[in-house]
This record gives C-alpha cells, structure tokens and sequence, in this order.
C-alpha cells in the first residue's frame, strides 16, 4: 500500500473516533446549563422576603406608649392584653391606675353608655389626677350625677384615635366642650395642661389615653 493511502485511512480513524467525543463535550455544557439557571432562580426569592426591622417598627407603631405604662399590670384582666378584650368601662375597673374613675363613672351612671359606645377614644384620669383636685369640689361632683356626667363625657370623644390622628380639637360627648390635643410622637398635652402618661392604650370598643389631670368644663 502506498504511503498517501496509509495516510488517509489514518485520518479517516481519527475523524471517526473524534466525532463521539465531540458529542460528548458538547452535551456536557448543554446539561451544565440548567444547574445554572436553578441556582439563579433558587437565589431570587431572597429579593422579596419582608424586612424584619420594617415588621418590628410596625408593631411598635400600634404598641401602648408612656412611662406610665409600666404601672400597667403585666398579666390578668388588667393587663393589656387582658384590657384589649373588655369594653373600656369594665376594662377600665380592672386596671389599678384607673379606680377612682370607674367609682366616678358608676356614680355617674355612664357604664352602660361607655360599654355600649361604638369606637370611642377615652381620655382617662389617674387616681393621681383625681387625688390633685380641691377635694371638696370633687365631693360635690360625686354627688351630683348632672355636674359628675358633664366633667366625664367631656373625656370622650367619637371615634378611636391613633397616635397619629390625636392632635387636634375634637368634639366631645359633652356637646358644650372641645378636647384639643398637641404634640406628637409619644409626647401629648390635652387642653394645654394634662400630659398622656400611656398612650393608644386598646380597649374592645375604645382607645384609651391615660392622663394626669381632670378635664373640668371651661365656662
């Protein structure tokens, strides 16, 4: 045989033996490429998790606020918790900080009509604020059912208010008297002189602001 026909049979064997392997090679880079998308598209999810900072400033946002919320029990129906679930006249009987009102608004025959009061915002005296007052006119208003609901449903006003609606005039249930709130944030003056010691605090059927001082009618 002569030396150019070795030579081209040699060639013909290679070609033939080179080809599977090309195949090979080339479906190997063809099969590679879907790893790369699945791991493309298993990273992408990671895009649309929610914030957990965004979630914590939301829950705070509708959290009680005040240094006297720590007064508040922490446990049992006159906890937050346990206030959430009652309507604010029975919620508010529950919770120590709040006594001498309720006796106020059980004198004053307004427990039904507070208990039964579609989303009201209360705007609550301590026994502090109570204990402050000239105690003889307080006697006096304890005793005088008319005069004891005018200075009490002048401490409500229609609608829930968050902190964020607070300040402002708003009509009382005492249609001789406005509640006019400044402020904001967690820091709140009601009718120029009572401070909201805890705030947006939840009730069934209220939201209730605790405050320092009584509201008395201005003439």
């Amino acid at each position: 045989m002569s030396k150019p026909s070795r030579l081209a049979k040699c060639a013909v064997l290679t070609a033939v033996i080179a080809f599977p392997l090309s195949l090979a090679a080339c479906g190997g880079a063809e099969t590679a490429s879907p790893a790369a998308g699945t791991s493309a598209s298993a990273a992408a999810p990671s895009s649309t998790a929610s914030s957990p900072s965004m979630s914590a400033s939301s829950a705070s946002m509708d959290a009680p606020f005040g240094a006297a919320c720590s007064a508040v029990p922490t446990s049992g129906k006159g906890s937050f918790d346990g206030m959430s679930a009652d309507p604010v006249a029975t919620a508010a009987s529950n919770n120590p900080l709040l006594s001498t009102l309720v006796t106020a608004v059980k004198a004053a025959g307004l427990v039904d009509t507070l208990n039964n009061a579609e989303d009201i915002t209360v705007f609550a005296p301590t026994n502090d604020a109570f204990k402050a007052m000239d105690q003889a006119t307080l006697k006096k208003a304890l005793g005088d059912k008319e005069l004891l609901t005018s200075v009490l449903t002048q401490h409500v006003v229609a609608g829930r208010l968050s902190p964020s609606e607070l300040a402002g005039e708003h009509q009382s249930l005492n249609k001789d008297q406005m509640v006019t709130v400044t402020g904001s944030g967690e820091d709140f003056t009601v009718n120029g002189k009572a401070a909201v010691l805890c705030g947006n605090v939840q009730t069934a059927n209220a939201t209730v602001y605790i405050i320092d001082e009584v509201l008395l009618p201005t003439m």
